[in-house]
C-alpha cells in the first residue's frame, strides 16, 4: 500500500482535525507543510480547492477535513472512531457539522471582530455555542463518558478539539474564556488533551497568539 502524503500548515485547526485522527489510528503519513502564501504545484494539484488539509493515497486526491477524516475511518477501521449503529453514526455527523457551522464561525467573529461592538456580539455568540455543547451534547451524548459519545474517543472529539487548543490564545487576547459552569466541557478538555495523539501534535499557547495577534487591533487586545 502507497504510504499516505498529507499536506497540512501547523497553524490551521482544519489540518490540525486530521493530524489527530492519522495519531490515533497509528497511520503511517508523509507530512508535507505547506506555505499558504507560496503554495507548492503539488498542493495545488493535489487539493482543487487550494486549502489544507489535503491528501494523496492510493491514487485518491482528498480535500475537506471531515471527508478526508471519514475516508481515513473507512479504509483504516482500527481502532474505530464512528460508531457501528447508523443512529448513532448520523449522530456523530449532526455534531460534526455543528462544529463546522456553530462553533467555527462563533470563533472566528469574537477573534477578528473589529470593533467593541462586534467583539460583543462575538462574545455572546460563542458563549451561546459552548452553553449549548455542555447542555445538548456531553450533558446528554456521553452517558457519563469522558468523550463526545462516551466512553471512547470519535471523530467528534478529533473535529472539535482544535479549537479548544486555540482557546487559551482568545483569552489572551480577547479576555474571554469558558464560564465556571461548565464543567462537562471543562472535563471533556481534559480527557482529550490528556491522550496521547493529542500531546503529540500539540502546540502552545504562545503559537496561537502570536498567530492570532494580527486580528485583534492594540486598543482591544488585553494583556498578551
Amino acid at each position: 500500500m502507497t504510504k499516505l502524503r498529507l499536506y497540512s500548515a501547523k497553524a490551521c485547526p482544519f489540518a490540525h482535525r486530521t493530524r489527530l485522527v492519522l495519531q490515533e489510528k497509528g497511520i503511517d503519513f508523509e507530512l508535507s507543510e505547506v506555505d499558504l502564501q507560496n503554495k507548492p504545484r503539488a498542493f495545488v494539484d493535489a487539493s482543487l480547492y487550494g486549502k489544507v488539509p489535503a491528501i494523496e493515497h492510493e491514487g485518491h486526491r482528498i480535500w475537506e477535513s471531515a471527508i478526508i477524516n471519514e475516508y481515513l475511518e473507512e479504509v483504516f477501521p482500527d481502532p474505530a472512531l464512528l460508531p457501528r449503529e447508523p443512529g448513532k453514526r448520523a449522530l456523530a455527523r449532526i455534531w460534526i457539522d455543528h462544529a463546522n457551522t456553530r462553533l467555527v464561525p462563533a470563533f472566528a467573529q469574537l477573534l477578528r471582530a473589529e470593533t467593541p461592538e462586534k467583539e460583543e456580539e462575538g462574545r455572546k455568540a460563542l458563549g451561546e455555542v459552548l452553553a449549548f455543547i455542555e447542555r445538548e451534547a456531553l450533558a446528554r451524548s456521553s452517558e457519563r463518558g469522558p468523550y463526545w459519545l462516551g466512553a471512547e474517543v470519535s471523530l467528534v472529539d478529533l473535529s472539535f478539539y482544535p479549537w479548544f487548543e486555540r482557546l487559551p490564545a482568545v483569552d489572551r487576547l480577547r479576555g474571554f474564556s469558558i464560564p465556571a459552569e461548565l464543567t462537562r466541557l471543562k472535563g471533556w478538555i481534559d480527557a482529550v488533551e490528556a491522550r496521547p495523539a493529542v500531546r503529540a501534535v500539540a502546540n502552545p499557547v504562545e503559537f496561537y497568539v502570536e498567530r492570532y495577534a494580527k486580528f485583534v487591533k492594540p486598543a482591544a487586545a488585553t494583556a498578551a
